[in-house]
């Protein structure tokens, strides 16, 4: 498939993406357990839909197998007024909130309490409840996860960058090792730093969509101490480098030989950093805790259908990319040719 074909595939499906981040609404969930100016109780909610059913809602204090309803009132769709009594023993000062809404679905919001004055009984139950039953009456929809809420989005745009930079870091690194083994100078050098440009084009994306989800979800632009953003961050200045050390020597085959080892060692760096050093240390990120990998509070069913697609486009538009580099450069070579 020539450089047309990726592009095309890899832009009807970002289209399709778009179309789902643009539609597809963020589902439900609570936010935070709040006190007024006149010292009451307020649960703030998000995508919730409070007021539609006031008289089917059901609120809980606890844990899943120790509840106690609460007194509340409904202010709107997305804020309760709670009117906790709390008992005089618990099996815990710590509790969770749960909200059952025969729209939203069961709503929880752990350690939303600390009752101080209550005094410990591990083994008190309280009267039984039905179990809480977590269906809903909602269409297709984003998870909801706090802290992120809305910019859950940016998932379809920031983290297959990465994808995209590590596929065209891996066809620069097989074409490294592949100019490495041959005798002569040929095309593999060209499609190694063509590729590792293009990638690098995808790296500094990743850098810029990342800052900006970090400014909207954790406060700041740039977390020193989480080793995600440092590790990535090195990669994109180790192939940067890649790219200076070629411009800085002026025979080819040299450069070639000399560009190719480097090549490797970046590779091999973009590895360690990105993949095998997050997984022993804490990171900001979502889903991580010492884990980059998802996990399936994170990457749910409704997610998948866009975040594959995502992922998919980006890398066959970055493909498309490096193809029609490779045409341009071999266009070059023959119009130098031609030159008297």
């Amino acid at each position: 498939m020539n450089h047309r074909g990726f592009t095309a595939v890899g832009v009807a499906l970002l289209l399709y993406v778009f179309a789902l981040v643009a539609w597809v609404p963020l589902g439900p969930g609570l936010v935070e357990v709040m006190a007024d100016e006149q010292g009451q109780t307020q649960v703030i909610a998000h995508g919730t839909h409070f007021a539609s059913s006031p008289d089917q809602l059901r609120i809980f204090a606890g844990t899943q197998d120790r509840l106690f309803p609460l007194a509340f009132e409904v202010v709107n769709d997305h804020r309760l007024l709670l009117r906790p009594e709390w008992p005089d023993t618990l099996h815990k000062r710590s509790l969770d909130l749960y909200v059952q809404s025969p729209i939203d679905g069961t709503l929880s919001l752990g350690n939303a309490f600390f009752v101080e004055s209550a005094v410990l009984v591990p083994t008190h139950r309280y009267a039984p409840v039905d179990v809480l039953d977590g269906s809903n009456q909602l269409g297709f929809h984003f998870p909801f996860q706090p802290q992120i809420f809305e910019t859950i989005r940016n998932l379809m745009l920031h983290v297959p960058m990465w994808f995209t930079m590590f596929f065209l870091m891996g066809i620069s690194f097989a074409q490294s090792i592949r100019h490495l083994g041959a005798k002569t100078l040929g095309l593999a050098d060209e499609r190694a730093v063509t590729s590792a440009q293009t990638g690098l084009f995808f790296g500094v994306i990743g850098l810029v969509t990342g800052s900006l989800w970090a400014r909207f979800t954790w406060g700041d632009w740039w977390v020193a101490s989480d080793p995600q953003l440092n590790g990535a961050l090195v990669t994109v200045l180790v192939y940067a480098g890649y790219l200076v050390l070629r411009a800085a020597v002026d025979d080819p085959v040299l450069r070639a030989r000399i560009s190719a080892v480097f090549n490797l060692f970046a590779f091999v760096l973009l590895i360690i950093l990105l993949m095998i050093f997050p997984r022993f240390n804490e990171s900001l990120h979502p889903g991580k805790g010492g884990n980059p990998g998802f996990n399936t509070y994170d990457l749910d069913s409704s997610l998948r259908v866009v975040f594959y697609p995502a992922v998919i486009g980006w890398i066959l538009l970055g493909m498309g990319m490096y193809r029609l580099r490779l045409r341009m450069e071999s266009l070059s070579r023959r119009i130098n040719r031609l030159e008297p």
